[in-house]
């Protein structure tokens, strides 16, 4: 692991840091089959760099809704904005704790969870929408702290989650991925119910909100 020594105002070394590895881009195999696509659609080989880019794209994205929007859905049963962010929040915790799991060395398999029960048995549509995004930016940064602490070895120790094989960086990618698709359901299905409501302005607030990766990433 690369190491600096940070150095006083008397020009003196005061002790290492660590510096971050990258964790390499995972392979088949180190993520369920199912995230295969939404990890494809994630820049680069790093997923501490692709996290820390997202946080700022979902932030500006979800943040032109505001609270004026946030209790929009584009059908019924179908999650309100503010559902959404709160599962991105949610899901992020799950993953960050199973790849915290396997890092460590946990051999137990790790279990599902069912998505939509977490969603109903929270109350994102009645929380402000800061709220929700200053949750969902400390997931990020905890997340970020958690993975930057990785050596080469941890990124690649392996695991069974919910019956597949994965290892942290694969995790780590698959929150990447998953959060892409998200932006492009709600930009795809989403947007156009704001286009539709009294408060909507006419110019699109979304336009500075690009959430990165692929053409047609999500």
């Amino acid at each position: 692991m690369n190491r600096k020594e940070f150095i006083s105002e008397a020009g003196e070394p005061v002790g290492p840091s660590v510096l971050p590895v990258q964790s390499g881009r995972p392979a088949r195999g180190e993520y369920a089959e199912y995230a295969h696509a939404d990890i494809g659609c994630v820049d680069g080989d790093d997923a501490c760099e692709a996290l820390e880019r997202q946080a700022a794209a979902t932030r500006a994205l979800f943040e032109a809704f505001g609270d004026a929007g946030g209790g929009l859905s584009y059908g019924e049963g179908k999650w309100t904005v503010k559902e959404v962010l709160g599962h991105l929040a949610d899901d992020e915790r799950i993953f960050a704790y199973r790849a915290l799991c396997l890092a460590r060395g946990d051999e137990r398999e790790l279990p599902g969870f069912d998505e939509t029960l977490y969603v109903s048995g929270a109350r994102f549509s009645d929380l402000p929408m800061r709220a929700l995004l200053d949750d969902y930016l400390a997931v990020r940064a905890a997340s970020l702290t958690l993975f930057r602490g990785l050596d080469p070895e941890a990124w690649l120790r392996r695991g069974v989650v919910n019956g597949y094989a994965a290892t942290p960086r694969g995790l780590a990618f698959h929150i990447a991925g998953h959060e892409l698709r998200h932006h492009r359901v709600v930009r795809e299905r989403y947007v156009p119910v704001a286009e539709r409501e009294p408060w909507w302005a006419g110019t699109s607030p979304f336009a500075a909100a690009d959430p990165g990766g692929a053409p047609g990433a999500g």
